[in-house]
């Protein structure tokens, strides 16, 4: 049987083996969330940048720019981070750069996977079937809160692990942690998450709406995966 195991924040992911592998990462409040609506509504391929500037830049090369700072759009940027901007379907065939607080954070420090995924709820059993169609190992990389561990990444780290425990054993104790956290809390995510830092931060920015989009599972059956550094939906599944 495989292993799983799970990276609490991008400032621990350097005590982990990365070849091999099958990395997930997840930042369920919103980036990976946002990344997955865009995809499935109409959005092409998608350049995570790390910072604001990059992301900018790509506006001169055709790309719609987001880019978002502690929960909020930055300045000069089209768009932020929030799901429900891509559900009109208005971006059809358009290409997009996006940059983040955390989650672009996290795809790029898991340069070095054999491949690279990207985790939400609202296309949680897509990339379980994908992962279950591949003979790897998987390490589920949280992008935490500014190099914080967080909560709602983490219990998507779970529910993962739960996901995968047929064809995937926990490896270390933070998987078999996060699996037992969601086998209590998993019936009723949002009450359970509300008591996590960032769902309060957002719910500051009247942003409700995003958080239920969020912990919504199994909206989609597309799997997003990084490549040649660009992010893409594969087939569904």
């Amino acid at each position: 049987m495989r292993q799983v195991e799970i990276c609490f924040s991008p400032e621990l992911i350097h005590l982990h083996e990365l070849q091999g592998k099958i990395v997930v990462v997840v930042d369920i409040f919103r980036a990976t969330s946002t990344m997955v609506a865009a995809l499935a509504n109409g959005i092409s391929e998608i350049k995570t940048c790390a910072d604001l500037e990059e992301c900018r830049a790509m506006a001169s090369l055709g790309y719609l720019i987001a880019g978002e700072r502690n929960g909020i759009t930055a300045e000069g940027f089209q768009l932020g981070n929030s799901p429900l901007a891509y559900l009109s379907q208005n971006y059809q065939n358009q290409k997009l750069a996006m940059t983040t607080t955390n989650g672009t954070l996290a795809i790029s420090k898991s340069t070095g996977a054999d491949e690279i995924l990207i985790g939400a709820f609202p296309n949680l059993q897509a990339t379980v079937g994908y992962i279950q169609s591949r003979d790897k190992d998987v390490l589920i990389h949280c992008a935490g809160w500014k190099g914080k561990f967080n909560l709602e990444d983490s219990l998507y780290a779970g529910a993962l692990v739960k996901a995968l425990e047929a064809t995937h054993e926990a490896e270390d104790d933070a998987a078999i942690a996060m699996k037992s956290l969601y086998e209590k809390e998993g019936h009723d995510l949002k009450g359970f998450l509300s008591q996590a830092s960032h769902a309060k931060r957002l719910q500051n920015h009247n942003i409700d709406s995003d958080i239920d989009f969020c912990l919504t599972p199994d909206l989609f059956s597309l799997v997003g995966k990084i490549e040649s550094d660009t992010l893409v939906a594969v087939d569904k599944w």
